[in-house]
């Protein structure tokens, strides 16, 4: 890696479908310290639109072509499908590369393991990008958290709801245990991973899953329900069969509950163009209709409470976050034990929503 002060880390970046093209490739060209240098893509249009959005960049067709070029660079990014995450992981590791992983980090907690272990023999970084922590809503209750504005909190409820009733087909929608299909893996990485950065680890796990899309052979509508050893109850939903969404977060303490609807607005901005660090101070903003509602004794929806002001989302604080850590040498903003945690709980719903009971980690997760 080149450790020379001011001079940009150069990431080599595997895979421009959606994760690539919407999250990853914006962002590194967006963070101080880095500058996208190689993008893998076999794939003709989108070779042109990486020429087109980042004219100093290199397109590559395969892995192998970005790995030949390892010397040149400072930090590997796999943002291609599941099943390749493990096997493209290992190899830039075993190129000298340090690593970021879009989620979940591996098909298994077991292979997180096992990667975690290659990336501390060869004292490199590795990290999963939980990009979710970084929600305007997840950084508001945060801080409300830290305030004690709630008292103690004994439940907490989030949700990803969707209404697609209709089959999109790829990997998502593959039942190949390879790929990590299904929306407890994907969505549920996400609302897994913040609630164990709230409320630490786990002890139980109920879960239920169902296909309910015409078609579908994967899971499509998830409920998982965590005991937190700290006492917190979790419950969390995912869904893609959802045509009346219901509030993004509710969570209740013994002062006062919090209640907020809609989603983070950095997704849709990327996806639409956009990019953090036009200097207007809007990025990751929404407006003061969409601030959830802070209380006790009433519903939200009828007044109840009083708005908190969202914190601005912060998406590109996880790059920032990865530029420090490797100048400095300490933990990476997610951290691969984090993310096999996360692996780990996801692993205990998916049994107990095939064994129909409930799954004791005594460890906790």
């Amino acid at each position: 890696m080149d450790g020379t002060p001011g001079t940009p880390l150069r990431v080599g970046l595997f895979g421009y479908g959606l994760a690539g093209s919407v999250f990853h490739a914006p962002l590194v060209a967006a963070t101080d310290g880095l500058v996208l240098d190689t993008v893998v893509t076999g794939d003709p249009e989108r070779q042109k639109h990486v020429r087109a959005a980042y004219p100093d960049a290199t397109t590559v067709a395969t892995a192998d072509d970005l790995l030949a070029r390892a010397g040149r660079l400072d930090l590997a990014v796999v943002a291609s499908p599941n099943r390749t995450h493990v096997p493209l992981a290992t190899a830039a590791l075993e190129a000298g590369l340090p690593v970021v992983v879009d989620k979940p980090l591996a098909a298994t907690a077991a292979e997180a393991d096992e990667l975690a272990t290659l990336a501390d023999a060869r004292g490199l970084l590795l990290s999963a990008f939980h990009n979710r922590r970084w929600d305007n809503d997840f950084r508001t209750l945060a801080a409300l958290l830290a305030d004690g504005s709630l008292g103690d909190v004994h439940r907490f409820e989030s949700r990803f709801e969707r209404w697609r009733p209709a089959l999109r087909g790829g990997w998502r929608d593959s039942a190949d245990p390879a790929d990590a299909g299904g929306l407890l893996y994907d969505l549920g990485s996400h609302l897994v991973d913040q609630a164990l950065t709230l409320f630490g680890p786990v002890t139980s796990v109920y879960a239920e899953s169902d296909a309910r899309r015409d078609g579908s052979v994967v899971d499509d509508d998830d409920f998982v329900a965590l005991v937190h050893a700290g006492g917190v109850r979790t419950h969390l939903w995912m869904t893609a069969m959802a045509p009346q969404l219901g509030p993004r977060f509710r969570v209740l303490g013994s002062r006062a509950g919090y209640v907020k609807y809609g989603l983070d607005p950095q997704e849709a901005a990327l996806r639409d163009g956009r990019r953090p660090g036009a200097g207007d101070g809007t990025w990751g903003a929404e407006p003061e209709s969409a601030w959830g509602r802070l209380g006790a004794g009433e519903s939200p929806l009828t007044g109840g409470g009083e708005p908190v002001p969202t914190l601005p989302g912060a998406y590109p604080a996880y790059y920032a976050g990865i530029v420090e850590a490797l100048r400095t040498g300490t933990l990476p903003p997610v951290t691969a034990a984090e993310a096999a945690a996360t692996l780990r709980v996801l692993e205990a719903a998916r049994r107990s929503a095939a064994e129909g009971r409930v799954v004791r980690l005594p460890e906790g997760a």
